[in-house]
This record gives structure tokens, C-alpha cells and sequence, in this order.
């Protein structure tokens, strides 16, 4: 089991959810990464969260990976981006193509749970346009 440091308790694997998985029903029912403050509040109100919830939810990207295609519109196109940030990601995401190149939500500790997904959100530093 890889360790990413903060809390840790035993968890049961397996689905609890569904039996089955369904790309359909993931692409229409989680919020996707360009999705706006309103759609998010709205998806997440959907089912049975409010916005603190959402924004608790949202620090799993302190651990993780993004395609390009899904943070390019960001770094290209958003004006409330870190420019520093912006012109770095651009190097691992050109403006066409390498949609499935990867880049870490959290630059400085990408392999660590802890609090510097939201640290690099109040720089303008966060990849997807929905965080």
C-alpha cells in the first residue's frame, strides 16, 4: 500500500455503490473539470451536499493526476490563473495534441495528503478550471 503521509485508518475494499461500473453514469453524474462554481453547487446539491462538502471533497486533488485535455481550456484561455503556473503546465500540454500527457493537481507535494491543493488554489495555481 503507497503512503501519502496525514491520517490514515483501514478502509473495506470494494464498491459499495453499485455492483456495476458505468462510464455512462460516471460522465453524467460527476462534475466534470470545466464544470463553473454554479454547475458544481448544483451537481453536488443534487446529491445531498452543499458546498462546504464540496469544497472538502475537492482536496482529493491533493493526490493525483490530470489528462491535458481536461485542464488545457485553464491554461490557455482562463485569465484567473497564476501566469507562472499557466506557461509551466504548457510545456507538459500543448495547445493541440498529447491530450493524454499528465500533470499533478499539486506540484509541490504530488504523492502527499495534505493541505497544498487548497494552498495552490488561493495562488490561482489550481489545474482545473472546476477547482
Amino acid at each position: 500500500m503507497k503512503k501519502f503521509g496525514g491520517p490514515s485508518w483501514t478502509v473495506a475494499l470494494g464498491r459499495r455503490d453499485a455492483r456495476t461500473a458505468s462510464q455512462s453514469d460516471a460522465n453524467s453524474q460527476l462534475p466534470p473539470p470545466f464544470a463553473n462554481p454554479t454547475t458544481l453547487i448544483s451537481m453536488f446539491a443534487a446529491k445531498g451536499l452543499n458546498a462546504r462538502d464540496m469544497t472538502a471533497l475537492s482536496g482529493a486533488h491533493t493526490v493525483g493526476l490530470a489528462q491535458c485535455f481536461t485542464f488545457r481550456e485553464r491554461i490557455y484561455n482562463d485569465t484567473n490563473i497564476d501566469s507562472s503556473f499557466a506557461v509551466m503546465r504548457r510545456a507538459t500540454c500543448n495547445v493541440t495534441g498529447g491530450d493524454s500527457n499528465l500533470a499533478p493537481f499539486d506540484l509541490q507535494t504530488p504523492n502527499r495528503f495534505d493541505n497544498k491543493y487548497y494552498e495552490n488554489l488561493v495562488a490561482r495555481s489550481g489545474l482545473l478550471h472546476s477547482d
